[in-house]
Parts: C-alpha cells; sequence; structure tokens
C-alpha cells in the first residue's frame, strides 16, 4: 500500500472533525503472547465491570464500605443517582470495553476503561483498508461492524452530542457501514421512541441534554445510565488494601490477578488525614503535603480526575508528575485534594511505554520513513445480549517516543494491528 493509496480511500467527509494523522504502509505487529492475554482480557474486564457493580451497589445500600458509594456519588445530581440503583437496571452493565493499554517493555499498562469510545469509526475502516491491501489484521475486515451490530441486532439510534462532535463524521460513516436500520442522530434534541440506542453523550452533560432523564430511564439504552461504572477510581478502588477481602471474594482468583497484572498501582487522592502510625501504600509517606513535595525522579506518576467532567476524557487533566516544575506539580496535588469532596482524582503509578520502530509515510512527500515511537492499544470488546463479550477490533496508536501522553495528534501514526509474522 501507498500513500496515495490511503488518501484515495478516505470518505469523502472525513472521519475525525478538524483532525488527522499519521498514515503507515502497514499494521502494528503483535506477538502470540501479546494477542493471546489482549483477547483474554476482555472477559477479565467484564467480570471486573460486574464486580465493581456489585460492590457499588452493596455500598450503596450500607452493607458494606459505605464510603466508596459516597466517593463514587460525589458531586452527580440526585436523579442520576436514584436512577443507577433501580432495581430494573441491576443487571444492566456497559457492552462496550475499551481499555487503553500502553505497551510496556513487560507487558501493558491499563490507564482507562472506557465504555463509551471513540474510534470505532476509524477503526473500522483501517480495518477494511488494510484487508484489502492484503494484511490479516486483528478482527478481520467487518469485526468492528459485526461487533457493534451486537448491540442492537436489529438496527438502532446512535446519539451523538455537541460535546462529541469531533467523533460524528466517523459515526455517521460507522452508521453506513452497519446497513439499514441504524442512523445518526444529535443527542441534545433526540427523545425516547423504544427503539433501542447507542448512547455517544457523556453524563456530566446532561443538562445540554433535553431528554436526559428520560434517556436515563431506557434499559435499552447502550451503555446504561450507570456513571460510578465510567469512573476511574475504580483502578484506585481494585488497589485499596481495605478493599481487598470483597475483591477476592467477588472475583475469581486467575481473572483478579490478570486485571492487577495490568492496572498500574494506583491512589485515591483524600485529604482525610491518616493515623499517626500509617502511610500511603508503596510511598513511605504520611501525607499527600509530603507527596506534593517529592522529587522530579521521586514522582513518576500521574494524576487525573476520575470522571463525570468535561476534563476527565481526551487526556485534558492528566498530569505527569516528573514531567512537571515542582510548583505545577504542587498546584496539581493541592487542586486534587480541594476538589475531592465534588471531584474526585486519582494518582497511578507512570509505566514508561516501550520504544518501537514503525514505518509511516510523510504527509507532504509520501516517502516511507521511520518512527522511534510509543504505542496505545485500543481493543475493542462487545458484549452480545447472551453477555459473551469478544475482540473486535485493535487500534494502535503510536507516537514520538518524546511524548509522555498517548492520544491522537497529527504526528502520531493511527493503524489497526495484526499477529506479528
Amino acid at each position: 500500500m501507498n500513500y496515495d493509496d490511503a488518501i484515495a480511500s478516505l470518505p469523502h467527509a472525513g472521519l475525525r472533525d478538524g483532525q488527522s494523522w499519521l498514515f503507515s504502509p502497514k499494521p502494528f505487529s503483535l506477538s502470540k503472547r501479546e494477542l493471546r492475554k489482549i483477547k483474554s482480557l476482555g472477559h477479565v474486564l467484564s467480570q471486573f465491570q460486574r464486580a465493581s457493580d456489585s460492590l457499588y451497589q452493596r455500598s450503596k445500600r450500607g452493607s458494606v464500605a459505605p464510603w466508596v458509594a459516597q466517593l463514587l456519588d460525589a458531586g452527580k445530581p440526585e436523579w442520576m443517582l436514584q436512577q443507577q440503583s433501580a432495581p430494573e437496571f441491576q443487571e444492566l452493565r456497559p457492552r462496550v470495553i475499551r481499555p487503553d493499554l500502553i505497551l510496556t517493555d513487560d507487558g501493558f499498562a491499563l490507564t482507562e476503561l472506557d465504555s463509551v469510545p471513540g474510534g470505532m469509526g476509524i477503526t473500522t475502516w483501517l480495518s477494511q483498508l488494510y484487508t484489502e491491501h492484503g494484511f490479516d489484521v486483528v478482527g478481520g475486515r467487518d469485526g468492528m461492524p459485526e461487533g457493534f451490530k451486537k448491540l442492537m441486532p436489529e438496527g438502532g439510534r446512535i446519539l451523538v452530542s455537541e460535546e462529541s462532535a469531533d467523533y460524528r463524521p466517523e459515526m455517521e460513516w460507522l452508521a453506513s457501514q452497519l446497513g439499514e436500520g441504524f442512523r445518526v442522530e444529535t443527542a441534545e434534541t433526540a427523545v425516547p421512541d423504544g427503539s433501542d440506542a447507542y448512547r455517544f453523550f457523556e453524563w456530566f452533560d446532561w443538562e445540554n441534554i433535553s431528554a436526559a432523564k428520560d434517556w436515563a430511564a431506557q434499559a435499552n439504552l447502550t451503555s446504561p445510565c450507570k456513571p460510578h461504572l465510567e469512573e476511574k477510581l475504580w483502578l484506585a478502588l481494585l488497589w485499596s488494601p481495605a478493599l481487598r477481602p470483597l475483591w477476592e471474594g467477588m472475583m475469581r482468583h486467575s481473572h483478579l490477578n490478570a486485571v492487577r497484572d495490568v492496572v498500574p498501582f494506583s491512589w485515591v487522592i483524600d485529604p482525610q488525614p491518616l493515623p499517626p502510625h500509617a502511610a500511603l501504600p508503596r510511598l513511605d509517606v504520611h501525607s499527600w503535603d509530603e507527596v506534593a513535595q517529592l522529587s522530579q525522579k521521586q514522582r513518576e506518576l500521574v494524576v487525573k480526575i476520575s470522571g463525570f467532567s468535561e476534563l476527565a476524557w481526551g487526556s485534558k487533566s492528566v498530569a505527569i508528575g516528573h514531567d512537571m516544575s515542582k510548583d505545577d506539580w504542587q498546584e496539581t496535588i493541592d487542586t486534587a485534594l480541594e476538589q475531592h469532596g465534588s471531584q474526585p482524582w486519582l494518582m497511578q503509578e507512570f509505566h514508561a511505554g516501550r520504544v518501537v520502530e514503525h514505518p509511516y509515510f510523510d504527509a507532504e512527500t509520501g516517502e516511507v520513513k521511520l518512527m522511534q515511537g510509543r504505542v496505545r492499544l485500543c481493543p475493542y470488546y462487545f458484549t452480545d445480549r447472551s453477555g459473551y463479550t469478544e475482540l473486535s477490533g485493535i487500534l494502535a496508536t503510536i507516537v514520538p517516543s518524546d511524548k509522555k501522553k498517548i492520544h491522537g495528534m497529527k504526528d502520531g501514526i493511527l493503524v489497526p494491528c495484526m499477529l506479528e509474522e
């Protein structure tokens, strides 16, 4: 495949509003071990979400750790809290799972778990493009649209908000690939009519969605109104010593270990003072004031908003400790502590991405060049109505190795994945 082939194949309306990326002559290769691990993660992460939902509901009832629900409910309107705990919603969970996996020297680091992900249209188009040029991509040519159809087998509405408008072109193109019965609508003005719907808007934006409360009450809305499951805090609660017995009682030992194997150690940034004899696990400090005073070498740490905020997606709130001045680090920790009661934050260990070499087309000359880069893998898992979760495709984002944050950017490469030859 050459550069002209890729450009000529782009849909006329484009796939991402106002954004571009670098094209490559080939997909990103994964080893058999890496691909096997990614395939197995779908079921494991589904079970993690099931356990998280159960823990929240039990906490909400006060039967275990009431502080968990209090933490996850912070900043949300009362009507939403009541809706997500409605009896008829007990068995409803997200049916799309897309983790962000940083490829490291010794495996993967899961930095986010998204149930309302972008990139599905781009991944579909890239999978078709590279398949047509002879590559055997993960999921195959039609893995993504077939996976999406499992959410709404009879067709349905795709609700895209203004907040997510940059993704509207790819969702409209994806709808065109799904066939009759699928259509994109504007979330702000759409109203339920009994048909299945896919939600491509965030619950923090509910005041701009005229029928938000009506949509939240729909059992056939994917993903359902369970914003507690969309909090990054779960990545920290997974490591809480106080919750260890609960996790061990709700998940199989092998599943729990598999999740902990990919999730970096994380902390809830909580201003509540520790007892005199206690310390923050692994940090060996007694307070967040001490965390704020860590040296640059000591703060290979990432701080970010948990969720329910316009700053909680697209790496907007992500602060990387060793890439900041001491004053900026102090200000970030202070902000997180001040907002704890209304907008919780968490902190994670920073895991550096493995440096890889991958070819790309120069956007001006079409010449093939090589990038020394770091990789974020985004596997897309879809769960059918029987509860079976399956991998449908993987989008790799490769950015220059001097970038600390890995996300879509004009000097980043976007490609599907394949098994190494």
